[in-house]
């Protein structure tokens, strides 16, 4: 198995680990990758390796697409649990990503309205306002976070962003008061001859102060599940994600493990 594309706008649906049923919508263009961070266990691939010769699908197209995808499925008796952004990429660079998410939700309230409405996104871009006033709207703000020192989530994430920080991404984190889940891959190996390991006693102290700092209504921690484009990555068992779980509970917090 090699690292993937989706091939179409909306995709699926796909039996999600942590989600459910879950019907998926990619705004980012269907051959090739557009991403602020460029993740060594991305199933998408590297950046550099997947570049698009397509521009992004415009909102009507996406509306068009899921509205003739649910209006499908109501007439086959098939119900999402889920309606999750996410794709080749960061669904949050779509220009007009605010639009879309408030088409989606009432395409879902038209047709399958006990469907949660989620988006993946690497956080990278919470601080413009029009993303941060979308993201509070859906019923999942699935936001990532690795790590919350610099250069393990410059070896694991590889932001684009000369100016990057950990502590502006934290603090713009705790701006939605809650209502925001963080979702963090834990995993071991090396990449370009460097060890790589968010797992260290140090990293997952420091990562779950953050935690309790940004107090999310959920946690979810999972670890490597697909190909990922770094070969040389371990991936975790389940008994080593309940032992970080475990922490997390003892702080207060809801968490949610898939291995």
């Amino acid at each position: 198995m090699s690292t993937i594309l989706f091939g179409e706008i909306v995709f699926g649906p796909i039996h999600s680990r942590r989600l459910g049923v879950s019907l998926g919508i990619n705004l980012l263009p269907d051959d090739g990758k557009v991403c602020s961070f460029d993740c060594i266990y991305c199933e998408c691939g590297y950046n550099a390796d997947k570049r698009s010769k397509k521009g992004l699908p415009t909102r009507e197209a996406v509306y068009d697409a899921l509205k003739a995808r649910l209006k499908f499925m109501l007439e086959k008796g098939e119900k999402p649990d889920v309606i999750t952004f996410a794709g080749n990429g960061e669904p949050t660079l779509h220009p007009q990503f605010e639009d879309i998410i408030e088409d989606t939700i009432n395409l879902r309230d038209q047709y399958f309205p006990e469907a949660k409405v989620s988006v993946l996104s690497n956080a990278n871009h919470i601080g413009k306002e029009s993303v941060f006033r979308a993201l509070n709207k859906v019923d999942n703000n699935i936001l990532k976070l690795d790590s919350v020192f610099i250069e393990t989530i410059e070896a694991i994430n590889e932001p684009n962003q000369p100016d990057f920080s950990v502590d502006k991404l934290v603090d713009n984190l705790k701006s939605f008061n809650g209502n925001l889940i963080i979702q963090t891959l834990f995993l071991r190996g090396e990449h370009k001859g460097k060890k790589v390991d968010n797992t260290t006693d140090e990293e997952i102290n420091a990562w779950l102060n953050a935690i309790k700092y940004i107090n999310p209504k959920q946690v979810m921690i999972y670890s490597i599940d697909r190909e990922t484009p770094e070969k040389n990555l371990e991936k975790l068992s389940k008994k080593e994600l309940e032992k970080i779980a475990e922490k997390v509970r003892q702080a207060g917090l809801d968490v949610l493990v898939s291995a």
